[in-house]
């Protein structure tokens, strides 16, 4: 048997099919995983395909033809090191190991300048678009060197999903560019995630049945929120519980977990003084998500209203809906405007458009909208907001006034609305010519002697005020 074109380490249920998907393009790819027994029912469950599994990280490398390319998918963190480390041995100058796991961009920095060391080539890739993704088609993300993405990218281009004819990949840009990037991908992910939900449960609180929810779902799919996220929630809501017959959904607990990309990129926004209040809100939902315990006793000593939502259900879902699409523009205007200085910081010269491209195929926040993002960057690749852009501006102005009634009916009613709340405020800020600043400005002044500038006096005169003394 010839040497593989391919391999794979961490045989979990997205490595399975990522090694499926490469190995029906025509590439023979070889496997290994830390439990041999694991590695053998693999191949054993794909009788017929051009795979060869390895019991040992020394027989796995030997089957590699060269230059070696080796996709690592395992747990972010540590145990992406411990395999890198039990490799570097067993490898030669100009193999390619590439991490496909959510690792912080920063671990992928560190890992690419030690591996560089060595003589060996490293790829930071995003991989997105879960266990369907993986299988039939994700949208990939790498980073690392030019020159190590020409050797990668004929099976990359093979198995990304297609849009038009285009595969949903490209070479992000140097170092940890590819892993930021799908860092980012997966923080709108979250804005998104949190939309849906705040917009499911307006609608639950107005008295939509799981059935009327399925049905106004698949209808919003139809047109300008159609997106694999839209598209699965019309799906859930159809979903019985087999135990009771009820909606699956209305049985499931209300604490939802995460990983830490949400995480990571509430923090790369403080580093970079980048609001991202839309992301910032879903991640802390999240959290509060978690706080059952809490939550159920507070429930029995905090007052708020009763929701009583007497608004005709079909002017509702057409409020909602356009709260909703306003809404999730600004969690990806937010997350491409942290691209875009993370970019500028690092001399990365990300290209807004090639990325919102790769993403409309694949990915978890595939959507139609996309298309239009691509299309707004590259009209105009310097754009200072999304929220700038001609379709965008005239979707935002046309939809500002549901999107305040939405805001405003979940207030009057006690609903949490965290998302579209912080959407909706970052919208107004951002907006507004004039700020209330000049008033935290003249405090900070008084206690701090901190000065300020003045609007009768041109920008970058700093002046100061002695200010009264105030004992108590």
């Amino acid at each position: 048997m010839s040497n593989s074109d391919f391999g794979l380490i961490g045989l979990a249920v997205m490595g399975q099919n990522l090694v499926l998907n490469v190995e029906s393009r025509g590439f023979q790819v070889s496997v290994f995983n830390r439990t041999t027994a694991v590695t053998d029912a693999f191949v054993a469950a794909n009788p017929g395909k051009h795979l060869v599994g390895a019991a040992t990280l020394e027989e796995f490398v030997q089957s590699l033809a060269t230059p070696r390319k080796i996709m690592i998918m395992v747990k972010a963190g540590a145990p992406v090191d411990a395999v890198i480390e039990s490799l570097i041995p067993l490898l030669a100058p100009d193999d390619i190991v590439i991490d496909g796991g959510n690792s912080l961009y920063t671990d992928t920095e560190r890992r690419d300048v030690w591996l560089r060391g060595l003589g060996l080539r490293f790829i930071g890739t995003g991989v997105s678009g879960g266990e369907e993704g993986a299988r039939k088609g994700p949208s990939i993300m790498p980073g690392g060197p030019a020159s190590t993405w020409e050797v990668m990218k004929p099976i990359f281009e093979a198995i990304a999903a297609k849009i038009d004819g285009e595969p949903c990949v490209y070479h992000i840009g140097p170092g940890g560019a590819g892993h930021f990037v799908k860092m980012i991908h997966n923080g709108i992910e979250y804005g998104d995630m949190q939309l849906i939900c705040e917009a499911y449960n307006i609608l639950k609180a107005a008295g939509l049945s799981a059935a009327e929810l399925a049905a106004v779902f698949t209808a919003w799919n139809q047109g300008e929120l159609e997106s694999y996220l839209i598209q699965i929630t019309a799906e859930i809501f159809k979903q019985a519980d087999p135990e009771t017959g009820a909606p699956l959904v209305e049985k499931i607990l209300d604490t939802a977990g995460q990983k830490g990309t949400g995480k990571w990129t509430i923090m790369s926004a403080v580093e970079n003084a980048v609001v991202i209040s839309t992301i910032n809100a879903a991640v802390e939902a999240r959290i509060l998500s978690s706080m059952k315990d809490q939550r159920l006793a507070a429930s029995t000593q905090l007052e708020g209203p009763v929701p009583a939502i007497s608004t005709a259900k079909a002017v509702l879902v057409q409020q909602v809906h356009d709260a909703l699409y306003a809404s999730k523009i600004i969690s990806y205007a937010q997350g491409l405007d942290l691209i875009t200085t993370m970019s500028a910081q690092k001399g990365w010269q990300l290209d807004l458009s090639k990325i919102a491209a790769i993403w409309r195929g694949g990915c978890i926040i595939r959507a139609r909208f996309l298309k239009h993002i691509t299309a707004a960057y590259r009209a105009n690749p310097a754009l200072a907001n999304l929220m700038l852009d001609p379709f965008f501006k005239d979707l935002l102005n046309r939809s500002q006034q549901n999107w305040r009634e939405v805001v405003s009916l979940a207030t009057l009613n006690g609903i949490p609305v965290p998302a579209f709340s912080a959407s909706l405020g970052y919208y107004d800020s951002y907006r507004s010519a004039v700020l209330p600043a000049n008033l935290l400005q003249a405090q900070r002044d008084f206690f701090g002697a901190h000065t300020y500038e003045r609007t009768d006096h041109p920008r970058g005169q700093m002046f100061h005020t002695d200010w009264p003394e105030v004992i108590g």
